[in-house]
């Protein structure tokens, strides 16, 4: 188990932390966030309607055009971003579902559920193509590879599945953690798998050979609800039970950022990375008192929170090119917001 290092709290929470520059996507920018430079001001722009239950999944297509939404009420539904008309609604699993991920093409959803499977839906046939069956108890969570032939998901059972997709078999059955996976996903060349569960683990995982390559936890040892790999793979990205999401250097097993002012104590609540913007980069997050957390991806700071939602946010969305942001709720509120920057 590799511990995080005591010391990198206090090298990068001085005043040093601001100068420290992350480039954590691939893209450079000619637009470096400054003191100078203008904060996010995004805009609700639509109210989504449809869900019956909470919604704990919301994923853009990769275009950008479909914002993807399930939950407990067993249904996929797809809306226009452009519109924020509903497209489609899928029906297949037989309880509720607790993740969605697109693949790369997106010609196919992939879904995780409480009944232990993962369907692939077909966007042109508008209809399930394959059920995954391999975890023993509800599936958390899922993700495609970058050239969409394989998934990894992670559950109840403990463990992370890499599957072959075109056989719907299991290539490798990973024993991967203590408790339940909360969040499982490839990095942007698809060799690295990164996971992290409710025993506060985050682990990194070559994906051809399953071995574990490293092992990250905070001293603190918080619930992991969520963890992505920042878009050139360079770091990860953690929310934590602790109200905290880190930046961490996987490769110095170091943590290197937080963010901090949002509420996150019980849901799994995942983060998302805003590249498109011209005035920074930013961390967004959820938060169990209603609201949504912008945070400059530099600097640390809240740049802007935004209001509306009256439940906790269970989940959050960046679309791909646009200043788009989506939000879905809880059970008082049952909504998907779609914001803009202005």
């Amino acid at each position: 188990m590799v511990k995080a290092n005591p010391f990198s709290f206090s090298l990068f929470h001085g005043d040093m932390a601001a100068n420290d520059a992350m480039d954590v996507d691939s893209k450079s920018s000619s637009h470096p966030h400054d003191a100078k430079s203008p904060s996010p001001n995004y805009k609700l722009r639509f109210i989504l309607s449809g869900h019956t239950s909470s919604i704990s999944s919301i994923k853009f297509s990769p275009d950008g055009s479909l914002l993807a939404s399930a939950g407990p009420d067993k249904m996929i539904k797809l809306w226009d971003t452009e519109s924020g008309d509903i497209v489609h609604t899928f029906k297949g699993h037989t309880e509720g579902i607790n993740d969605i991920a697109w693949s790369s093409d997106g010609e196919f959803i992939a879904s995780a559920s409480d009944d232990k499977t993962v369907i692939i839906w077909s966007m042109e046939l508008r209809e399930p193509v394959k059920t995954l069956r391999g975890h023993t108890n509800v599936v958390f969570c899922v993700n495609f590879s970058p050239h969409s032939n394989m998934l990894v998901s992670g559950g109840y059972d403990e463990t992370v599945i890499l599957w072959d997709i075109a056989r719907a078999k299991p290539m490798k059955v990973l024993p991967a953690h203590s408790d339940p996976v909360t969040a499982v996903t490839f990095n942007h060349d698809g060799t690295l798998i990164v996971s992290c569960a409710m025993d506060g683990l985050m682990r990194i995982w070559d994906a051809e050979s399953g071995q574990c390559l490293k092992t990250l936890v905070d001293d603190d040892n918080p619930i992991c609800s969520f963890v992505q790999f920042t878009p050139n793979s360079r770091f990860v990205l953690c929310s934590t039970q602790d109200s905290t999401v880190r930046l961490w250097n996987y490769q110095t097993s170091r943590c290197v950022k937080t963010y901090t002012g949002h509420v996150n104590r019980t849901y799994c609540i995942p983060n998302a990375f805003v590249t498109t913007s011209s005035k920074g980069k930013y961390v967004v997050s959820g938060s169990e008192d209603g609201r949504i957390f912008i945070w400059d991806l530099q600097s640390r700071q809240v740049v802007q929170v935004l209001e509306g939602h009256r439940d906790v946010v269970l989940a959050i969305a960046a679309h791909p090119t646009r200043n788009m942001l989506a939000s879905a709720s809880m059970e008082k509120d049952l909504t998907i917001k779609l914001w803009t920057d202005t």
